[in-house]
């Protein structure tokens, strides 16, 4: 791991504990290994049901790829039935065309100690991707800019949970369309050493993601390894069109993986019913991961599923439901079943505010996608206001809260020193564990602690301000943000990545849709 470390204080005992836990530190979890099982919702008979009805889904009713020739040709070369741009896809015939795409993968960061395995029994935690608006404590809620986006890759590369950089942590508003993939893609490459997410907005600057990618880590490493990940999102219901799947093609070829992803709101994008909805997830998953092996068989590709319930009174997307929970469950299941890393999860609230219904519907959301089985979880800090709104307070709090999901994973330890009987028989009947030498042993890692919360006493906590957590938290983005150190990257590289950037931008005018 790197560290960085301020000046320390000589001396023993006290000012020395006291210079180390006050020192700048950049730790980083390893990615999570879960130790505990996943939780399965649905019987055999449940599953082969869905599985056949997602099979008749393509066969009868198909899929569309519109403004797309070259993917209508590539299909009827597979031996699909082609109908304008309605594509009928034969029983089985997608699932043969996915048994290519590898159960996991790794993905390479610039720094090799933050290397990624997605899939298995992994879980990779990357930030909040797409709000168009932010908001702080003191700010209140606004438009994205640049310098917002530079503070989120800084904040996610200083966050210890955390094991990706993500992507478009916030649309930054102030950059045109056609040139703010760049300044992401830089910030990305060169703010953190962390993997990070490719652009998917147009064909084109999926092309930027790779050229800049070969830049950053070589081309030839490129060629041959992971580097990057995308989110394709399927335009729901069982449409695909031609910007995302334009995307898919240029990762797939690149070998770089991609999240293919329906979008489901039940209720709008999807049968209110959980075995509908998720009938129609498995056959859009089943189509485009199909799809990105015609373009390339063994491209690396994940099983999305984003999927929310709806309130039926106001039309507005709600979060941390029991609805989406077996959802999401169930759609693990099917991933497993297929062979494929699983993608779904995140922070989900609906609050406009980092407030309690933030702070239920969050946890409701986080402990469900650990529980589901899922490989790599986009949105899983900072989300805020049905993913409208990147939160800086939010994010530290959600990104903070990660560390629980480190521990739960864990398991139980049932060891020797798990066991605990050494302590059990020093201490007896009628004593205490305080001061026995197993809690001596073990009590600076027994318990899991937050590192924003305050455990203090009523009265110091009055003392200081009577602060609640989003206070604490505005506090330490200001922290962290301060506290930010650069990683090193060689001049060289950083110079063609500067130079790549200001070259693009200045061989095309402003566009702003």
């Amino acid at each position: 791991m790197n560290e960085v470390t301020g000046r320390r204080a000589r001396g023993g005992g006290g000012s020395a504990r006291r210079a180390e836990r006050t020192a700048v530190r950049m730790d980083t979890a390893k990615f999570i290994t879960r130790n505990i099982p996943n939780f399965e919702i649905l019987n055999e008979e449940a599953l082969q049901i869905i599985e056949w009805n997602a099979e008749t889904v393509l066969e009868e009713i198909g899929v569309n790829f519109l403004e797309n020739p070259a993917a209508l040709q590539r299909w009827r070369d597979a031996g699909a039935d082609v109908r304008g741009e309605r594509v009928h896809i034969p029983r089985g015939l997608a699932r043969k065309l996915c048994a290519t795409a590898p159960s996991s993968f790794t993905q390479h960061a610039r720094n090799p100690e933050r290397n990624v395995e997605i899939g298995g029994k992994s879980l990779v935690l990357a930030p909040v991707y797409g709000p168009p608006f932010v908001r702080d404590h003191e700010g209140g809620r606004r438009y994205a800019t640049m310098e917002d986006f530079r503070n989120f890759v800084k904040l996610g590369y200083m966050s210890k949970w955390l094991h990706h950089s993500g992507g478009t942590v916030c649309e930054p508003t102030d950059v045109p369309v056609n040139k703010r993939h760049l300044d992401m893609l830089h910030a990305h490459m060169t703010l953190s050493d962390k993997p990070f997410m490719g652009s998917v907005t147009e064909p084109s600057r999926a092309e930027d993601s790779v050229e800049m990618a070969k830049l950053l880590f070589g081309a030839d490493f490129v060629d041959q390894n992971t580097v990057m990940t995308s989110l394709v999102n399927i335009n729901s219901p069982l449409t695909f069109d031609a910007t995302m799947m334009g995307a898919l093609e240029v990762y797939a070829a690149a070998n770089q993986a991609a999240i293919v992803s329906p979008f489901i709101v039940g209720g709008a994008m999807a049968p209110v019913t959980v075995a509908g909805t998720l009938t129609q997830v498995l056959a859009e998953v089943l189509a485009g991961v199909a799809y990105s092996q015609l373009i390339r068989p063994g491209a690396p590709v994940i099983f999305g599923a984003f999927v929310t319930s709806i309130d039926m009174n106001s039309g507005a997307p709600t979060f941390g439901t029991p609805e989406a929970s077996h959802i999401t469950y169930g759609a693990g299941q099917l991933a497993r079943r297929l062979g494929l890393p699983y993608r779904s999860g995140g922070a989900f609230c609906g609050s406009k505010l980092p407030d309690a219904q933030a702070a239920y519907e969050t946890a409701n959301s986080l402990n469900m996608a650990l529980l589901s089985g899922v490989n790599f979880m986009l949105h899983a800090c900072g989300w805020l206001e049905g993913g409208l709104v990147s939160s800086y307070e939010k994010f530290v709090m959600d990104a903070d809260q990660l560390g629980t999901l480190h521990h739960l994973a864990q398991g139980v330890a049932v060891d020797e020193n798990g066991q605990g009987m050494d302590a059990i028989r020093e201490v007896g009947p009628g004593g205490h564990y305080l001061g026995c030498a197993h809690t001596q042993a073990n009590f600076k890692s027994a318990f899991w602690r937050s590192d924003l919360f305050d455990y203090k006493p009523f009265e110091t906590w009055e003392e200081e301000g009577a602060r609640d957590t989003e206070v604490l938290a505005a506090s330490r983005v200001k922290k962290l943000l301060g506290d930010y150190q650069q990683p090193s990257l060689d001049p060289a590289v950083a110079e063609s990545l500067s130079d790549y950037v200001a070259r693009k931008k200045q061989s095309m005018p402003d566009a702003f849709i």
